[in-house]
């Protein structure tokens, strides 16, 4: 919306153009004094409140601008404190992951000790064991073997007690021989006769049926 100063000269403007100009000049033009004399009043009036106006848009402005560039520094300073604030969490961050891969390493290579170590020590016991174990076997063995030959010896003189016995039965069987034969002869008549006898019975039967 337009000021009433600006409606002013525009209509002076109009005014001036639609006055006539002077005879025989091409610059010069009658003016009516009076309505002159009234526009020029009125903008004389009109000047002050303009002015009044124009200077507290002016100050307006500048307090617009002064807010402005007071949220624009705020809002910079913001920025640049976390900006600080990312960069020190980002060194923070950094040292923490250090630390973390420090004390990963460090435990890795206190477990590998450990791994190591226990390695060792059970193959220290592991060729103990075997070692012991052997040494027992060969314990065991020696007196299965030692068991054996006695066993051996032992079995030996059972077995030969067996055959002078047996030795000894086989001569006594031997000197019972012709007795023993006189026996079975003597046993076997007495066998045969009641053989006989139940022949001829049958045979006397025999001929009493014919």
């Amino acid at each position: 919306m337009s000021s009433r100063i600006e409606q002013l000269i525009d209509e002076i403007d109009e005014f001036i153009e639609g006055c006539k100009f002077q005879p025989l000049s091409a610059t010069k033009i009658v003016v009516n004094k009076e309505e002159m004399e009234e526009y020029l009043r009125e903008l004389r009036l009109k000047t002050p409140d303009e002015i009044k106006r124009y200077q507290k848009i002016i100050s307006n402005k500048d307090a617009i601008l002064e807010d402005a560039q007071a949220k624009a520094d705020a809002l910079i300073a913001d920025a640049q404190t976390k900006a600080q604030e990312l960069v020190t969490q980002h060194e923070i961050m950094q040292k923490a992951y250090a630390q973390a891969n420090e004390t990963i390493n460090a435990a890795n290579k206190q477990a590998q000790e450990i791994l190591d170590s226990a390695t060792q020590d059970a193959n220290s016991i592991r060729l103990s064991a075997i070692t012991y174990t052997d040494d027992m076997m060969a314990n065991i063995g020696s007196v299965l073997n030692q068991t054996l030959e006695d066993a051996g010896g032992k079995y030996k003189t059972f077995i030969d007690s067996l055959q002078s016995c047996l030795e000894v039965v086989n001569h006594n069987r031997q000197e019972l021989a012709p007795q023993t034969a006189q026996a079975a002869a003597i046993t076997g008549s007495y066998h045969d006769e009641p053989a006989k006898e139940a022949e001829d019975d049958n045979l006397l039967d025999d001929l009493g049926e014919e």
